[in-house]
């Protein structure tokens, strides 16, 4: 089966297997979303949702997180680990969607870029979630996923990935179905633990690679 059709399939599959899929952090509001995946950094997403819950409750808005001192923004995120980095960025972000953007967002890739504390992962994120672009979220779950899968080989550097991903996903499957391997990375194709192979939907068509 060619990596084209084995893609197919494979969304086909995850498509039944989880019908209902969205992303796993917690958001109201477009900033809340790149507040929350810039803490998810090397901590859980579902830690970010329970420390969001107090920072907001503090500052309940783009400019109030723009105006606070970075070092209580630190004391409240420090459960996500790399506190003062992310606040850093946290607080330099803020200003910017206040500054330029009226405490809105930026609506395309290339200035997503441009703030601080978001790359590719956090501007792919976004642009499927908030504005139903075609993007491809190339996060732990992903790497591990499609490189087991046989759907790209043995490359781990994450533009890499989406960059091989670009070629075999349908531009509007992506989003979904980088939330679906999040989903089959926690309940079945886990990372800590051998995989669960034998209650896996892909079972029989996905090679196991490294497994």
């Amino acid at each position: 089966m060619t990596k084209d059709k084995l893609a197919l399939e494979i969304i086909e599959r995850l498509k039944k297997e989880y019908p209902d899929v969205g992303c796993t952090l917690d958001y109201d509001q477009a900033w809340k979303l790149l507040v929350s995946v810039r803490l998810a950094a090397q901590c859980t997403d579902a830690r970010v949702n329970v420390v969001v819950q107090d920072l907001y409750e503090k500052y309940p808005d783009v400019n109030a997180l723009a105006e606070a001192d970075p070092a209580d923004i630190e004391a409240i995120v420090r459960p996500c680990g790399l506190g003062r980095s992310k606040a850093r960025d946290i607080s330099a972000c803020m200003k910017i969607l206040r500054d330029e953007y009226g405490g809105g967002i930026p609506d395309n890739f290339k200035d997503l870029m441009k703030l601080p504390g978001v790359g590719r992962k956090s501007a792919n994120l976004v642009m499927g979630d908030v504005f139903g672009e075609p993007a491809i979220v190339t996060d732990t779950h992903c790497i591990r996923l499609v490189n087991r899968m046989g759907l790209v080989d043995q490359i781990k550097d994450p533009k890499k990935v989406e960059m091989a991903l670009w070629k075999i996903i349908p531009p509007e499957e992506g989003s979904d179905f980088c939330h679906r391997l999040v989903f089959l990375g926690r309940d079945i194709c886990t990372a800590r633990t051998k995989p669960h192979c034998e209650k896996c939907c892909l079972r029989d068509i996905c090679p196991k690679e490294g497994v």
